[in-house]
């Protein structure tokens, strides 16, 4: 019995320092920024988004957002969105939408009607953005199996309907999207048109594909023949394959190269951008959300490895087409509670330590990475801060909104940035942030008379303290005064959730309080400075960050 005593007291004293370890840090962080040490150019990877429900593009909150995502980019926004081909009269549902883009008559001609589809489009034309165009889903009179075709989904429910089958007509099918391309050229121009990317389906490796890879390819040519033959300059490719699919990928890729093209009968199938997936895995341990960071970095590392083995594809847009922490957009937090890191700033160090992560591996594997869906948007009619994976809630900024326009303030050219607590890209793709230290990095970037530095204090443990003092050195900076502004997230600032939270948590907030949410939701800045005299090109300073916080740095002259 005292033996076994022991052992407990042994156990508890183990767990007590391991505890205490996630709150100690044991080496002062220090980051040194060299504006004279550029890298490339910065690259807004970052200025893409998408969702499953199109039809809350045009309602009140999705044009309210739109409009903030065209704002905080010096760049056109691509959008993507499923349910593109759909059938159905538009009413949204979770995971589900519809624009009755196609169906036939009764003796089974093809009735186009574009009506829905363009106000999709159009809400994003008007804003300067452009479209991510996915060429999906089976409309329900092209289907193999049309019945039953819209689900009612609920978390842990199936969605693999009507939609998700092959064409039982594929010239039909080709024809629907010609036809659609050769409207789209006719309504905005071919140049404008030519700005766009169109991509063929969602995750054909899983259930959004109720149909075999071989038919998988044979509609893709069919596709992307109705491309070119509406618009031979359209940029087209896919297959958005899910995470870890390497070899779906893969033999997706030597289709496109070197088999035989199911439409022409020649070798090789049009192929302009290649695209895939990349999910990180959070789960609640010992009654903590715990980020999987680490699943993330490495499909993104697995699918720019497969893409590389082909030499003929060095140098091709590639397309992260959904680039999140997990994988279900529309499941909350009371359903998933190891979602609840969606409304908070875990959310936002995530994004800023993952997206710092993407532009590592793009420099590691040299490959030319275009875009990184964040799929994430909005829903309507849903409750206050329920835990999906959105960027506002009820018309409501999020804290991570605000990480994404700190981005849109990096401009010109990505700058060395070094950190002595930041976890090396292979601790990363090995474990994730898991030890006693926070992962404290910087992103910097240099532009005509404009610096920025990115710094953010993660861990994939979602506990929260008031952090710890970080000397930030930027050195060539070719003034003798600037003007400095530090923006911040964290739990005071930039945080419509913690002042929802202090109201009480009110699901009906009168006008007064959303107004003072609306407010909180916009990103502030905690200090600004117009004449701090630098030393020898030399600016030295201390700034607080406490753990899941987000700081920009940007300097002016």
């Amino acid at each position: 019995m005292l033996t076994t005593l022991k052992h407990s007291y042994l156990l508890l004293v183990i767990a007590c320092l391991a505890n205490h370890q996630l709150y100690t840090q044991s080496k002062p962080a220090t980051i040194e920024v060299n504006l004279n040490k550029e890298i490339v150019p910065m690259k807004p990877i970052w200025a893409w988004f998408g969702y499953d429900e199109p039809n809350f593009t045009y309602m009140p909150n999705g044009k309210k957002l739109l409009s903030e995502l065209a704002a905080l980019s010096p760049v056109p926004v691509y959008v993507r969105a499923h349910n593109l081909l759909t059938t159905g009269d538009g009413t949204p549902a979770l995971k589900w939408g519809s624009t009755n883009i196609y169906t036939e008559d009764a003796a089974g001609n093809p009735v186009y009607n574009y009506k829905i589809v363009d106000s999709i489009f159009d809400t994003y034309i008007k804003r300067g953005m452009k479209p991510l165009a996915q060429i999906g889903f089976m409309p329900e009179a092209l289907s193999t199996h049309p019945q039953p075709y819209k689900h009612n989904w609920k978390p842990g429910g199936k969605i693999e309907t009507g939609w998700a089958y092959p064409p039982k007509d594929y010239k039909k099918f080709e024809e629907l999207v010609y036809q659609w391309v050769k409207h789209c050229v006719a309504r905005h121009g071919q140049t404008e048109v030519d700005s766009w990317y169109w991509e063929v389906w969602n995750e054909p490796n899983i259930m959004y594909w109720q149909g075999t890879m071989p038919e998988f390819f044979k509609m893709y040519d069919y596709a992307a023949d109705g491309v070119k033959r509406a618009l031979p300059t359209a940029r087209v490719g896919g297959p958005d394959v899910t995470g870890g699919a390497e070899k779906w990928l893969t033999a997706f890729l030597k289709h496109c190269l070197t088999d035989t093209n199911y439409v022409t009968g020649k070798v090789g199938s049009p192929l302009d951008l290649v695209s895939f997936h990349a999910k990180g895995s959070p789960k609640v341990v010992n009654g903590t959300v715990t980020m999987g960071i680490k699943q993330q970095l490495n499909n993104i590392a697995g699918a720019f490895k497969a893409i590389s083995a082909f030499p003929q594809l060095k140098n091709i847009p590639i397309i992260i087409g959904e680039s999140d922490p997990e994988g279900c957009a529309a499941c909350g937090m009371a359903t998933n509670p190891e979602n609840a890191y969606r409304n908070g700033t875990m959310y936002s160090s995530y994004t800023a330590a993952a997206f710092a992560r993407h532009y590592e591996l793009m420099d590691e594997y040299q490959v030319n990475l275009t875009g990184a869906v964040s799929w994430s948007f909005e829903f309507e009619g849903q409750p206050w801060f329920a835990g999906f994976r959105d960027l506002a809630t009820n018309g409501v900024d999020k804290p991570v909104l605000n990480v994404f326009r700190m981005f849109g303030m990096m401009r010109g050219m990505r700058v060395q940035a070094i950190s002595n607590r930041r976890y090396p890209l292979s601790a990363m793709l090995d474990s994730g942030v898991r030890g006693a230290q926070t992962d404290i990095g910087a992103l910097a970037s240099k532009g005509s008379h404009t610096a920025a530095v990115m710094v953010w204090n993660y861990h994939d443990a979602d506990i929260q303290n008031p952090g710890e003092t970080i000397t930030v050195n930027i050195i060539g900076i070719p003034a003798k005064k600037i003007k400095l502004t530090e923006y911040r997230i964290d739990d005071q600032h930039s945080n419509a959730y913690e002042v929802w939270k202090k109201m009480g948590s009110p699901q009906n907030p009168s006008s007064a309080q959303v107004s003072l949410l609306e407010k909180a939701g916009q990103l502030q800045a905690i200090k600004a400075s117009g004449n701090e005299k630098i030393e020898n090109g030399t600016l030295s300073l201390n700034i607080k960050l406490p753990r899941q916080g987000v700081a920009l740095l940007k300097l002016d002259w």
